[in-house]
């Protein structure tokens, strides 16, 4: 009977151990199956869709980019390249083919030049004048006191109202015998024809300041949010005076902010139709003849369609030199920073 137990006892160890042993012969089988012949775990498979899901989620709106931007940029371009006008503008792809002759009226003959420096000078202008009234509305409304709300929201007015709205109302300010001219009638000033003449150039100078400083406010007022508390209390201890607070505390952090400000205010600046438009009219006075004036009047008033995408290619370049000068500072301050690749 003993003997019969021990070889039942010994069969079911026997029989233990086979299993055991398979067991670990299927479990080696599965991890070696994802190896590879030098013993290194191979990479996991991803299907088609997994593995391309970005590119996928890409196109959308890359096909919207090229129906609004690169087509109608193509299109302008082998526009500029023809004799287009109002007698040519019916079977316009059979129009004469002058090659480069549009620009070189552009550069040459035409007042591009001259609508070109207009629109970079007021827009400089306006710049250096919004730069410091945005940091200082900034400065003023970050810490928080009594009606800190309202004074903001009344500073956004000028940002939320349509360009078409602003021109309109200054407009009708600045007509004669105006809101304008009996103000500073009250002062014995004699205000001259602020939407025809000399000071047109300024009037445009003007309106533009007040539309467009709320947007430096608001990327000054983001950029202050972003300086840590602790800086402002060491600054505190330290006793440091409010200017050199400002110029070693605060001002660095605005750097960044006010660099991005500082473009798409001048190329907002330089593209804006509206506000001239609407101002002056059309034809618009010499002094503010900018380049979205030009192009448009040169395009569907003299019906100089060629001339005027050649102009529009033109302001193009104009425009990408200062972006391309931004996005190359972006790109050497990303890679000179801390822990960035070579």
């Amino acid at each position: 009977m003993s003997t019969d137990a021990s070889n039942e006892v010994r069969l079911a160890a026997e029989s233990a151990a086979s299993r055991a042993a398979r067991s670990a012969a299927d479990t080696a089988g599965q991890d070696t199956a994802g190896t590879e012949p030098g013993g290194q775990k191979s990479p996991r498979r991803k299907g088609l869709s997994e593995r391309n899901r970005p590119l996928w989620m890409l196109i959308p709106g890359g096909v919207l980019m090229i129906i609004i931007i690169v087509v109608p940029l193509l299109l302008g371009i082998f526009m500029s390249t023809l004799n287009l006008d109002q007698y040519t503008l019916r079977k316009w792809i059979s129009s004469p083919f002058i090659g480069v002759e549009n620009f070189v009226e552009a550069l040459t003959s035409s007042p591009l030049l001259h609508a070109t420096w207009l629109s970079v000078s007021y827009s400089l202008l306006a710049m250096v004048v919004t730069l410091p009234l945005g940091i200082a509305a900034a400065v003023a409304t970050q810490n928080a006191f009594k009606g800190r709300a309202v004074i903001r929201s009344i500073f956004l007015i000028p940002y939320v109202l349509p360009s078409f709205v602003v021109a309109t109302v200054w407009r009708t300010m600045f007509q004669p015998d105006g809101i304008v001219d009996k103000a500073l009638g009250t002062v014995g000033i004699e205000a001259g024809l602020w939407l025809n003449g000399p000071q047109t150039f300024w009037t445009l100078v003007l309106v533009q300041i007040w539309a467009s400083w709320p947007f430096i406010y608001l990327l000054a007022l983001s950029g202050l949010q972003s300086v840590d508390h602790e800086v402002h209390e060491a600054s505190a201890l330290d006793g440091a005076l409010w200017w050199n607070k400002l110029r070693y505390v605060i001002f660095p952090y605005l750097k960044g902010p006010l660099s991005l400000a500082f473009l798409i205010g001048m190329l907002h600046h330089i593209n804006n139709f509206t506000l001239p438009y609407v101002l002056f009219g059309v034809p618009a006075p010499a002094d503010v003849e900018v380049l979205p004036i030009l192009t448009y009047v040169t395009s569907f008033q003299s019906f100089r369609f060629g001339l005027s995408a050649a102009m529009a290619f033109v302001s193009l370049v104009l425009i990408a030199i200062p972006l391309f000068v931004y996005l190359r500072a972006v790109k050497l301050d990303d890679a000179e920073s801390p822990g960035a690749k070579k």
